[in-house]
């Protein structure tokens, strides 16, 4: 088949974390779309790719899924995808399924399950590397003898195999294998009575959607399905059990074939680390001293790099400024434009820390085992550990976070772990702390505590919100907890940097884009109407920004904010980060700004009240810290809220439930911290 000739289908389906996705991006390239199947929140993604033969296929990559028995949206559109009954989706003429070499028999068990469905298969077999180092030999062509497809084996990460990979895509494509395991008499039996009536029903590859209806009971509720197919499913709906078995035992004896394990009273390197790691008493404290110095780090580290920032920034505003006289031009491209976006970039090192330390865990091996540990915590509150992974991701970003939800199986689990997962402190909260905890404690230890306690807080506050809302969400259900534990390996760097870059590439389009835009609103909100007085106060009270203020200063005032704080905050609400950068402005506005953080800094320690006082107390800035903790400023997060429920109640009630929440505890803590 030539590149002009129609394109087969080939559907790659695997495990969560199999390689799957590398796989598809290194086959696909830039030749990739995205967007969502019908109906449903599950991401589609497609691309196009050539084999060496001159052969052009499109390459679907399928949700992640450990069984077409599916407990998941994930797993339950892979399953309709592979038996044609996705809506607006075409069936597959090849499935190239990603088993996982270091996981092999909990993997074949998938496998077999694609192969009993009739397809053309081949079985990449990832991660050979890494079986190896663990000490296991695998032997494809024994794989191969006993299942009936090709195995190749490969390394996704370092392309290792790719060539054979594509080789072994010939067009036309092989035969499907037949089934494997003879069922017992009532199994055949039923197997042959629901093929017959799918045929009648004029479905599509009746004996796949036959042998899918004994095995997965759940699949006898879909609504793809004629109702005489149904009714004739529910009597041999006991059969589930026999089947599952008699796979198990084909796949222990392919792996018996297949798989030549190490010594086992040899203890390898991950099982020696996992005594310490996983252990009840000391993994936690294992868990806790990487925590700490992640954020040690967060403000060691960074000191270096967000000094050459704040001098870069400095001198670019000196420079640009030079070149125009006193007015408002200069105020807006020095103060407003440099100053303002500057404010916010200048903790770009320690936002890229925290993410390269994430990225670290993950691809060493560790994350896997910090959701272990948390799954007995979370279990307490109604969750599962499979929620702490998209918890985890909120740390980075809570969008990214509600969108990985999807895995978890059960709806009402997805639900609570959407509705509390924005008070995961995210980097675009960062900057708001590491520009109020220097003002709060001095040093870098105490600095390190402080910033872990916020990060703690949050965390504790979502799980014991989880608590109180999960039964109220529906009947209670128990949570379901499926994970591997990948072996500890050394850091893929290359995954690691590009996770870094994505991030930073991120983080400065939004402050050339989203940031820079409301700085000079900002700038022009704080310069206009222009007062008849030569006076900076008198300035910013006759300006919008200044009216502003005045209407929301009884809001705030209890809170022990003054106007300026208060339309920061309002602000605030289109990114975290233009609070740093609405201060920065209104308190620069009259004077030369040259980005230093610290001078920000001096400026909020000197401003006073009315009165004279001291208007940054170490209780007012507890209380900003409290607000920002709870306070869902991100719209962008409300939007993906309500694609992610398909409601607009459960969307506007989490925005308007911990705003809310912010403001009692800022308020909480404010009033009566005051009382001592």
């Amino acid at each position: 088949m030539s590149s002009s000739s129609p394109k087969a289908r080939i559907a790659l389906v695997g495990h969560p974390n199999a390689g799957k996705t590398t796989l598809f991006n290194a086959f696909t390239g830039q030749r990739q779309k995205v967007g969502n199947y019908s109906g449903v929140t599950v991401e589609k993604a497609s691309g196009e790719f050539f084999t060496p033969h001159g052969n052009c296929f499109e390459l679907v990559d399928l949700p992640g899924c450990y069984s077409l028995s599916p407990n998941s949206p994930d797993e339950m559109v892979t399953r309709n995808v592979l038996l044609g009954v996705q809506e607006g989706e075409e069936i597959p003429d090849l499935v190239l399924c990603v088993l996982d070499a270091s996981n092999l028999e909990r993997h074949l068990n998938l496998l077999l399950q694609v192969i009993d469905l009739g397809y053309p298969v081949i079985a990449a077999l990832n991660k050979i590397d890494q079986a190896e180092a663990q000490g296991l030999r695998l032997n494809p062509t024994a794989l191969t003898e006993t299942l009936g497809v090709p195995f190749v084996p490969l390394s996704a990460l370092t392309e290792k195999g790719f060539v054979a990979l594509k080789q072994s895509l010939r067009f036309p494509f092989p035969a499907p294998s037949d089934r494997h395991w003879p069922g017992s008499h009532a199994v055949e039996e039923s197997l042959r009575s629901l093929e017959k009536v799918a045929t009648e029903a004029g479905l599509e590859r009746p004996a796949a959607h036959a042998l899918q209806l004994l095995s997965d009971p759940s699949y006898q509720d879909s609504d793809h399905l004629p109702e005489a197919l149904r009714e004739a499913a529910k009597k041999g709906a006991q059969l589930a059990g026999e089947i599952s078995q008699v796979r198990g035992e084909f796949v222990h004896r392919a792996v018996e074939a297949g798989l030549r394990r190490p010594d086992e009273k040899s203890l390898q390197l991950t099982d020696k680390i996992d005594a310490y790691a996983l252990h009840r008493f000391w993994g936690w404290g294992f868990f806790s001293a990487i925590m700490l110095t992640v954020f040690w780090s967060i403000f060691r580290f960074a000191e270096i790099p967000m000094g050459l920032i704040e001098e870069a920034q400095g001198a670019l505003g000196n420079w640009f400024g030079s070149f125009f006289a006193e007015g408002d031009f200069r105020s807006l491209l020095v103060d407003g434009v440099i100053g303002g976006v500057g404010a916010v970039v200048v903790f770009l090192p320690q936002i890229l820390l925290l993410f390269f330390f994430i990225s670290l865990l993950e691809s060493s091996g560790y994350m896997a085992r910090a959701a272990f540990l948390m799954d007995s915590v979370m279990s307490r509150v109604g969750l599962s550990g499979k929620s702490f992974l998209p918890l985890l991701s909120g740390f980075a970003c809570a969008i990214p976070g509600i969108m990985a939800t999807r895995s978890i199986p059960s709806a009402k689990e997805r639900l609570a772990t959407i509705l509390i997962l924005p008070w995961m402190s995210c980097t675009a909260r960062l900057p708001v702390y590491l520009l109020l905890v220097p003002l709060l404690v001095s040093g870098t230890g105490a600095q390190t505590l402080t910033l872990f306690a916020i990060y703690a807080l949050g965390t504790i506050t979502a799980l014991l919100a989880a608590k109180f809302l999960k039964p109220r969400l529906g009947p209670a259900e128990a949570p379901q907890f499926m994970l591997e534990l990948p072996p500890y390996q050394k850091p893929d760097w290359g995954f690691i940097l590009r996770q870094v870059w994505d991030r930073a590439f991120s983080f400065l389009k939004k402050a050339g884009t989203l940031i820079l835009g409301i700085s000079i609103l900002l700038w022009f909100l704080e310069t206009y109407p222009k007062s008849d007085s030569a006076d900076p106060a008198d300035q910013r009270e006759a300006s919008f920004m200044g009216m502003a203020g005045k209407v929301i200063e009884p809001v705030v005032k209890p809170l022990g904010w003054d106007s300026r704080t208060g339309t920061a905050m309002l602000t605030s609400f289109a990114a975290r980060e233009v609070f740093v950068s609405s201060l920065s402005i209104s308190y620069a506005v009259d004077e030369e700004a040259d980005g230093a953080e610290d001078k920000l800094r001096d400026r909020l320690a000197s401003a006073k009240k009315p009165d004279g006082s001291p208007l940054f107390t170490p209780l007012a800035i507890l209380s900003l810290l409290i607000f920002y903790i709870y306070a869902l400023q991100c719209l962008p997060t409300t939007a993906v809220v309500k694609r992610e429920t398909n409601s607009w109640k459960w969307a506007l009630a989490q925005l308007g439930g911990m705003t809310l929440f912010a403001y009692l505890a800022a308020l909480a803590v404010f009033q009566i911290g005051s009382l001592f």
